[in-house]
């Protein structure tokens, strides 16, 4: 059964729209009157779908879309607004919200609009549903080669090197199949790391970045750099090289997946610290996750950087539907 939020300062509107809902689907339905409450309610897993008004007191909708954002909380969003300005969509879109549909709503188009997001598969409690085919695996190394070629190529341009481009490795893992996975990138060396979230169009995650700690000098040397290469400094190489590569990777499976992601801020998992000991820190909580490894090298220097992409068991619903639709053009 899918628990579904509807947000909304009106109790008329609040009403309206759980009576639109299909009568044939089986949902838990919980409502807020602002966004302050809707927050409340997600992080109480009341809603794995948000359906949301945008002028409220309190709390408005384009703040909680932000709000969503910020603390990575894992629902899909349909936007019901009376607001019909072409900027008001625009905006919900880049905020991660799924679809935008007028008020007032009535049964027939929120049943379209649930149905052509593939919203409406319920997916039992015990089981996720979710596959990886060949195909789909395919795919996702696919865009995965495309995206990473292009973080490659702004990484060599910086900084006047060639790099090593490694292949995707992708795999959906069990939250206890995470440590195993981060153990085997450096068994031995301490490491530095940050991660980043983003979020967009029903489809969100976070991008751990890992450095090794004996990278850094051979780092600050291709850079020139001639200060003293301590803990600033390294924290400093660290995010750059993040910044490079997260960026552009992230941006290159946004174009290739048709979709809009909104990058939140940097955060440090750790310093000089054992990789068991990162994990700890990690913002991930998932139970099961859909991640792409990837390993750089720079050719001629003793530097690794590990990126592992990580996507939420909802977002592959939306990922695989959209890998689908391009292998049906084939």
């Amino acid at each position: 059964m899918i628990s579904i939020l509807v947000c909304d300062d009106s109790l008329v509107a609040r009403k309206q729209v759980a009576k639109c809902l299909p009568p044939d689907w089986e949902v838990a339905v919980h409502f807020a009157k602002n966004g302050k409450e809707a927050i409340e309610g997600l992080k109480q897993g009341k809603g794995q779908l948000l359906l949301l008004d945008l002028n409220m007191p309190v709390m408005d909708g384009y703040e909680t879309l932000q709000r969503i954002h910020e603390h990575n909380l894992t629902t899909q969003v349909i936007v019901i607004s009376g607001d019909i300005q072409p900027e008001a969509y625009e905006r919900v879109i880049q905020l991660g919200a799924l679809a935008f549909i007028q008020k007032p709503v009535d049964p027939a188009t929120l049943q379209q609009a649930l149905v052509e997001l593939n919203l409406m598969n319920e997916v039992p409690d015990d089981e996720t549903g979710i596959t990886l085919d060949d195909d789909i695996r395919d795919c996702y190394q696919e865009i995965t080669n495309i995206a990473m070629g292009q973080a490659g190529d702004h990484l060599a341009r910086t900084m006047n090197v060639f790099v090593h481009l490694p292949i995707p490795n992708v795999n959906i893992i069990e939250a206890s199949e995470m440590h195993m996975m981060l153990s085997d990138i450096e068994a031995q060396e301490e490491v530095s790391a940050i991660c980043q979230g983003f979020i967009g169009s029903g489809i969100c995650g976070e991008v751990l970045c890992i450095l090794s700690d004996s990278s850094f000098e051979d780092v600050a040397k291709i850079l020139d750099v001639k200060d003293k290469v301590d803990d600033q400094l390294q924290l400093e190489l660290l995010m750059d090289a993040a910044s490079i590569l997260i960026g552009t990777l992230l941006t290159g499976l946004a174009q290739q997946l048709d979709v809009n992601f909104a990058q939140g801020q940097p955060l440090v998992l750790g310093q000089h610290r054992a990789i068991t000991d990162i994990l700890q820190t990690s913002q991930v909580k998932w139970k099961r996750t859909l991640a792409i490894e990837l390993s750089y090298g720079l050719e001629g220097y003793n530097v690794r950087c590990d990126l592992i992409i990580l996507f939420t068991e909802e977002s592959m619903h939306t990922m695989n539907t959209k890998l689908a639709h391009l292998l049906e053009d084939l």
